[in-house]
């Protein structure tokens, strides 16, 4: 695992692009997973800062309850649709995989939760010159920086 902080100064130019998608609204989803194994996707916030990223919770909310119990997580960013008339404008689409850690104090229960994420994948995904097949551009911790075409 990496920290956000340091993925972005390994990789700012993918760190950018991926910021730039989740800048697009406010509201981005976050999959967990449920005390049976089975996912559970749920609206969140997703803060950007100079010390990391960070997840913001409700106090008791069930994705927070899920992250306590399992850290794993994705996320995945506002999704916009490709623009018909240019799609070479398309900002793309972006997914972070990783772990969260609880850093808020917690001490009264009405306090809202909050989770530092250390990064294991980040994925950004485009439309290619010229607009007939698709770029994905990944970073994993184990497989460091790959950029792939599908067509």
């Amino acid at each position: 695992m990496t920290s956000w902080t340091d993925f972005a100064a390994a990789q700012p130019e993918l760190a950018g692009r991926v910021r730039q998608c989740f800048a697009i609204r406010k509201h981005s989803t976050v999959a967990t997973l449920r005390r049976d194994g089975s996912p559970r996707i749920s609206g969140t916030e997703v803060d950007f800062t100079d010390d990391g990223l960070y997840l913001g919770m409700m106090p008791g909310s069930l994705k927070a309850l899920d992250l306590r119990r399992d850290p794993r997580l994705a996320l995945h960013c506002p999704t916009e649709d490709t623009p018909q008339n240019d799609s070479s404008s398309w900002v793309g689409d972006a997914k972070i995989a990783g772990r969260a850690t609880e850093v808020s104090d917690r001490t009264r229960r009405d306090e809202a939760h909050r989770f530092a994420i250390d990064v294991l994948e980040v994925v950004h995904t485009t439309v290619g010159t010229p607009a007939d097949h698709l770029v994905i551009v990944s970073w994993h911790a184990d497989r460091g920086l790959q950029r792939r075409e599908r067509r």
